[in-house]
């Protein structure tokens, strides 16, 4: 189990740094509402510019204490029980706007994979 919760916290850490330093200026099939980027598809959920910094800060910061909690262990919980609560905002957003579901698809998985690593990290 404690290998399986460390490859899902290098697929979750990393995935967030991949979407949010990396590619956050990129179109994918899987932003809402068909946005170009990531500070569009935030102002289609009608969320203001300081809401994006404020998320994306939230996000980069928990993927890089669960990172760190590879060798501090005691992040592990409070750093994936922040990724899956703002994935489950993700999930709601989609969902508010009526995208299909494929779109909520990362998310999902993202929120899924943080409840298997908080809890394997109790």
């Amino acid at each position: 189990m404690d290998t399986l919760r460390i490859i899902f916290q290098l697929v979750v850490g990393l995935g967030l740094l991949n979407v949010w330093l990396l590619r956050p200026h990129l179109k994918t099939p899987y932003r809402g509402c068909n946005a170009n980027n990531l500070k569009e598809e935030f102002k289609a959920y009608g969320f203001p510019i300081w809401f994006f910094y404020f998320i994306g800060a939230l996000k980069v910061g928990s993927a890089l204490l669960l990172l760190v909690g590879l060798w501090i262990p005691t992040l592990v919980f409070p750093s994936s029980l922040l990724i899956a609560i703002l994935m489950m905002g993700a999930l709601a957003m989609h969902i508010r706007v009526g995208d299909p579901w494929k779109k909520s698809m990362p998310a999902l998985t993202m929120f899924l994979l943080s409840v298997f690593i908080c809890l394997a990290s109790m």
